[in-house]
């Protein structure tokens, strides 16, 4: 079972229009409302996939009342800690004249100690203990910046395999706590380490850095270079094939999906990249907050071109692939 951790979930209100007019009177032609957040879009691909998910979270008001009938609608599992304020809603508005994406966000609401606490004792409880532990997102006010921290560092006591997918203060304390599994796109990347990652060079140097920091795979997102990954044992490179565009959003997701689906069922760590980036590439290709589906995934998985090397092959040379690279 993968067990998906999302602290600060979001209903997701999708709205497009002819053309975006800033300042003056727009009219939707589409609307279309999700549960989002990027722990629940990971147990939404992985059921999307046939796999065994539970979502854990925080969730409150009207808006989260709406996203528990939603995900029962799609039949995903839930198992959510009720809190005092209300969930928070985030909208993205299409330009359906240009396909360009304006996205407004929210902090969420404020976590009380005493909810935390009870959050953290349903974790505890978790039984059996889950194949997979995916803590995903943003933290909303009042938890601390430790929080995934302290998740993943229990859950490595209990022998449970984390994957870490956050970005700024919360990656750089999460991934003290040594979670098995982390996937950063290259702009988290970028800030964890300080530096720019310009080449495929530079971004598998990263990789390796991650695992000197007691990482057993990181695993770089592309966006449509797709993913570089890296164990203690080899360096995987995939790339999917071109697809058309509808929007970026759950695709590192979906992505993170297929890593711990593939990893889970002991598979290779270039059969788990395959799946990766057929599934986020699957949801780009599906509008507002969708994710891909599993009929696009089947059909891009074969499409997807893979190389991998040991690291003994790597000193003595580099990824070289077709002009997709």
């Amino acid at each position: 079972m993968i067990a998906t951790i999302t602290l600060n979930p979001s209903l997701d209100e999708h709205i497009t229009v002819h053309k975006l007019v800033v300042g003056g009177t727009n009219r939707w032609t589409q609307r279309h409302v999700y549960a989002g957040g990027k722990g629940i879009d990971v147990s939404r691909a992985v059921y999307e996939m046939g796999g065994t998910t539970m979502a854990y979270g925080f969730i409150g008001g009207a808006a989260g009342r709406t996203m528990e009938i939603l995900l029962d609608e799609d039949g995903v599992p839930y198992s959510f800690t009720p809190v005092g304020r209300e969930t928070r809603s985030n909208f993205i508005i299409t330009d359906a004249s240009t396909s360009q994406q304006t996205r407004i966000g929210a902090p969420g609401p404020r976590i009380s100690q005493s909810e935390l606490e009870r959050f953290l004792n349903k974790i505890r409880k978790i039984s059996p203990p889950p194949a997979f532990m995916v803590a995903s997102g943003s933290v909303p006010p009042g938890l601390s910046a430790h929080i995934y921290y302290t998740l993943i560092a229990e859950a490595r006591e209990h022998g449970i395999k984390t994957a870490l997918d956050a970005e700024g203060q919360w990656l750089k304390k999460g991934i003290k706590a040594r979670p098995y599994l982390v996937k950063p796109n290259i702009r988290e990347a970028e800030g964890l380490f300080g530096r720019a990652l310009p080449t495929e060079e530079d971004i598998i140097r990263a990789a390796l850095d991650m695992l000197d920091m007691g990482i057993e795979i990181a695993a770089i997102s592309r966006g449509k270079d797709g993913i570089i990954a890296a164990s203690k044992e080899r360096i995987v490179k995939a790339v999917s094939p071109p697809v058309g565009v509808l929007s970026d959003v759950g695709a590192g997701d979906s992505a993170v999906a297929g890593l711990v689906l593939k990893l889970a069922d002991g598979e290779s760590l270039a059969e788990a990249c395959r799946l990766a980036v057929a599934m986020g590439s699957a949801a780009v290709m599906t509008p507002g907050t969708e994710l891909g589906r599993r009929t696009d995934v089947e059909m891009l998985l074969p499409q997807v071109e893979v190389q991998e090397m040991t690291l003994k092959e790597r000193a003595r040379t580099t990824f070289v692939m077709s002009s997709k690279s």
